[in-house]
């Protein structure tokens, strides 16, 4: 199971209801199904504003974040694969699920400006959260040299999307 550290950051962004975890730092594979998960959240996230919104620099944005998160999925698939390693459902990924199930309902009662500043303001949170958790837990628990490579490589996209999103913050509203 994951420490938890991961999910005193999870109920900062307001996802209570995460499951207590052991103190036991995450495997690989659980590793591999929560950043898998992560983007996943993201994708059908994206996938969500591109469907409700007509904000121009909203669609961009979402396009961007279904664009890059797929991306880094199937760079997530691929190396499982090669690797053979199954990934393990866990309840930080259960959590998150759950977590992004209610903001999906959330934000799907909203329309127009309101729920582009409110698809937003998650982003930004998003992001911060998942940064937060791939420095201070994923990439040091990662035991695998290639599954750390690839996590570090989201995590400097995953801060340029923060950027972009916090910026967008700024205009959206």
């Amino acid at each position: 199971m994951i420490r938890n550290a991961i999910f005193a950051t999870l109920l900062a962004l307001g996802m209570a209801g995460a499951a207590v975890a052991q103190d036991a730092a995450p495997t690989d594979p659980q590793i591999a199904h929560i950043a898998y998960t992560a983007g996943q959240i993201d994708i059908a996230a994206a996938e969500q504003a591109l469907k409700k919104s007509s904000n121009a620099d909203v669609i961009a944005f979402a396009n961007e974040m279904a664009r890059d998160h797929k991306a880094v999925n199937d760079q997530a698939l691929a190396l499982v694969a090669k690797l053979g390693v199954t990934p393990e459902d866990n309840a930080t990924s259960q959590a998150l699920t759950a977590a992004a199930t209610a903001k999906q309902a959330e934000l799907e009662a909203l329309d127009g400006a309101a729920f582009d500043a409110a698809y937003v303001v998650n982003e930004v949170a998003y992001h911060k959260t998942v940064n937060g958790a791939l420095s201070t837990l994923l990439i040091p628990s990662a035991q695998n040299g290639d599954l750390k490579a690839l996590l570090e490589t989201g995590l400097k996209l995953f801060t340029e999307h923060q950027m972009h999103a916090e910026h967008l913050a700024m205009t959206v509203k």
